[in-house]
């Protein structure tokens, strides 16, 4: 597959925003979504899914999209994880990364294959942070903005490797629950945080809410 281009976005009216999320897997750490709105005379060049831009050349993308582009981040907590479930979640923190904007614009293009339950014009595109740039260019705002975070939790929290591993379930962050048991800041709701809370208190954390009824942004 080749770079994100304009070519969808073309489509659709302008000013349109991107709008991807990172963190749904990790067993702890909060769920980030960034919304993006690129310029498109005036862009950082070499915007791609974040996934294949090595770190330090996401790290001055992110900072050249804030100089370049209007970015919004909205952010679901571990608690609003928990309660939600990821999927509801992950909606939520698109929410409020679009509301974060400032405006309204015109369209949103959402990665993946389902948009939040919200009024905007907007449409999912699947893969679209590897074949859109405002969504490649979300997906960077927000993988940077959860690595800086976890970061930040690792140094609260040491001994759980999340400033490398960024609360994936790696071998050593299941190893490191095990031995040192589950922090606030891991999701409970998740099958081996669960298991361990069961394992120390001999009972499971209460299951997370069904639906979306509880959403609120």
């Amino acid at each position: 597959m080749g770079r994100p281009c304009f070519k969808i976005e073309r489509t659709f009216p302008a000013p349109l925003a991107g709008v991807d999320e990172a963190g749904c897997a990790p067993l702890a750490g909060p769920v980030v979504a960034a919304a993006v709105v690129l310029d498109r005379d005036n862009f950082p060049r070499g915007l791609d899914d974040s996934k294949r831009v090595p770190p330090a050349q996401r790290e001055k993308l992110y900072d050249r999209l804030h100089e370049r582009a209007r970015v919004g981040v909205g952010i679901a907590s571990v608690e609003e994880i928990d309660r939600l479930n990821i999927f509801w979640a992950r909606m939520l923190a698109m929410t409020r990364a679009v509301e974060a904007l400032g405006f309204d614009p015109l369209f949103v293009l959402v990665d993946g294959n389902r948009c939040p339950d919200w009024s905007r014009p907007s449409k999912a595109i699947v893969a679209g942070d590897a074949r859109c740039r405002s969504i490649a260019a979300a997906s960077i705002v927000a993988k940077v903005t959860r690595d800086r975070i976890m970061g930040e939790l690792d140094a609260e929290c040491p001994g759980f490797g999340w400033a490398s591993n960024m609360g994936y379930p790696t071998p050593a962050h299941k190893r490191a629950l095990v031995e040192l048991g589950p922090t606030r800041h891991h999701r409970r709701s998740f099958a081996p945080v669960a298991q361990r809370w069961l394992d120390l208190e001999g009972r499971a954390p209460a299951p997370p809410m069904a639906g979306n009824a509880a959403i609120e942004s």
